[in-house]
């Protein structure tokens, strides 16, 4: 199994859960973070922002399921600006069900 983090722009958010289960990844775990890249922050007229806020999706997937992944999310949170994200590729051990507590995804 592999679990991807992808940290990305939030207003690209629903663009990105919205292509994930249209491709059939329902499953996925989000929060809001704030933090700042190679760049150190951006500039926006006079104004210059050393952190923004982003979001993060985590999703883990059977073995070879993370490339279709990347490139779903990648198509998804495109703006091609500086700030679009990164995506970050681990992998995992194992899994288990805290109700069932059945291993796997």
């Amino acid at each position: 199994m592999k679990m991807v983090r992808a940290v990305i722009r939030g207003d690209q958010e629903e663009k990105a859960i919205h292509a994930l289960e249209k491709h059939g990844f329902v499953s996925y775990t989000r929060w809001e973070v704030i933090g700042r890249g190679k760049q150190k922050g951006v500039q926006k007229g006079g104004v210059h922002y050393l952190e923004l806020y982003k979001t993060c999706l985590m999703i883990v997937v059977d073995d070879g399921e993370e490339k279709k992944l990347v490139k779903i999310l990648r198509n998804a949170a495109f703006t091609g600006k500086i700030g679009d994200g990164k995506i970050f590729i681990t992998p995992v051990e194992s899994a288990y069900t805290i109700r069932t507590g059945t291993e796997g995804l």
